[in-house]
């Protein structure tokens, strides 16, 4: 198995792809009651192949994914062959808490009162071991999809006019 298999409640959301899997692979419904019945081995091995094709299928459309935490936020752009992260954090005590629902502009106001500093940074790398793994791993230890990359755009825009200076060297 690549992944992990699909939960009992992820699998019934996918209720209708799964039967088109078994009827893809000649398996009606009867055919599958009987099938987990009596060779239950199988049955599973289906249901960790239906689980890596959903999975595989998933990672391949990722093209942005989000991590934030009340003192940093870490913005991921999934390119075929690299992956480009732009970063934010809180640098000295404050009470700002990305995980909270506010604009980037109050973020810079309520650590100015503070006295603290919002230090954005970024980096790329390649995918270790393939991409489909790394990201796979990514969202296991709690990154999120991001379906339009705004706040990846928003803290590129950050790093200002000669960020492609900064970050091709």
């Amino acid at each position: 198995m690549k992944y992990r298999r699909l939960q009992a409640d992820e699998l019934q959301e996918l209720e209708t792809e799964f039967i088109q899997f078994l009827s893809a692979n000649t398996i009606t419904g009867p055919d599958w009651e009987k099938l987990k019945q009596n060779d239950p081995s199988r049955a599973e091995s289906l249901i960790d192949l239906f689980s890596d094709i959903v999975f595989d299928k998933v990672i391949r459309q990722i093209r942005f994914l989000e991590v934030i935490t009340p003192r940093d936020i870490r913005t991921f752009q999934c390119d075929d062959d690299l992956i480009r992260m732009n970063g934010l954090r809180v640098v000295g005590d404050c009470d700002l808490d990305f995980t909270r629902d506010q604009k980037p502009a109050e973020w810079y106001d309520q650590a100015r009162a503070s006295g603290a500093t919002l230090q954005a940074y970024s980096g790329e790398k390649g995918y270790q071991p393939d991409r489909e793994e790394e990201l796979f791993r990514m969202m296991q230890q709690g990154a999120l999809i991001s379906r339009d990359g705004h706040l990846y755009q928003t803290l590129e825009a950050l790093k200002g006019p000669d960020r492609s200076a900064a970050t091709q060297g």
